[in-house]
């Protein structure tokens, strides 16, 4: 009998994703249509995050919303009564993450003609949205203040993959034993160029310099059309 034939699965799905996600985000340059690909561990702080950045952005920037989860239309609701942004509920079916295809099944439900930006709300979890590329202009990632500033240590390639990390929860580090120095050490450990914004999405605080950053984001986008 000769060898058995071995059949990288893997690496094809991956690269089958890839060639999807580059389409994708060319399609959206053509457009000018700035996506970003949000993503973090369950109760970072996302959903209330994006409902502040939609509300204090609304004059500026017109903004869509995909929220993807395993079930449930809990945020799409929430930002639908919060804000009055337009927001899709993905749901993945038992999957912990986005494909590029998914992602763009959401922007065909979304409707997102004469948007500027484009939010995806990402399944909640460290490991399998990293690894599968959206087709997304940017991805973003969040470390809230009570998950530890260990965390880039222990999910390496999550922030890796992330270029903007919002430190969120500020407001709580008399409570937690938190080291903000050693968080922005970790994170640039694993992205040195990674833009870091600490906030709270609760007070508002540091909120100023993380808006003019999607400001300037959408800006340069749409520059390139």
């Amino acid at each position: 009998m000769g060898d058995p034939k071995i059949i990288e699965v893997k690496e094809s799905v991956f690269a089958d994703n890839n060639r999807e996600a580059d389409s994708l985000r060319k399609e959206l340059k053509e457009k000018g249509l700035y996506l970003i690909n949000l993503m973090s561990s369950p109760g970072s702080g996302k959903t209330t995050i994006l409902s502040r950045l939609i509300k204090d952005l609304a004059e500026d920037i017109k903004i869509a919303v995909m929220e993807a989860d395993i079930d449930s239309d809990v945020d799409a609701r929430r930002i639908d009564e919060e804000t009055g942004a337009r927001v899709v509920q993905l749901h993945t079916g038992g999957m912990c993450h986005l494909t590029a295809a998914m992602t763009r099944q959401g922007l065909e439900a979304l409707s997102a003609e004469g948007y500027d930006l484009a939010v995806l709300e990402n399944v909640g979890n460290l490991v399998c949205p990293a690894e599968f590329d959206t087709g997304s202009s940017i991805n973003v990632t969040i470390l809230s203040v009570p998950e530890g500033d260990d965390k880039p240590l222990k999910y390496p390639l999550m922030y890796q993959v992330c270029d903007v990390v919002i430190l969120n929860k500020m407001d709580t580090l008399p409570v937690f034993d938190f080291d903000l120095e050693k968080a922005k050490e970790n994170v640039h450990m694993r992205n040195p160029k990674a833009k870091i914004f600490p906030v709270s999405a609760k007070t508002g605080e540091g909120f100023e310099p993380l808006e003019a950053w999607v400001r300037e984001a959408v800006a340069a986008w749409k520059e390139r059309v």
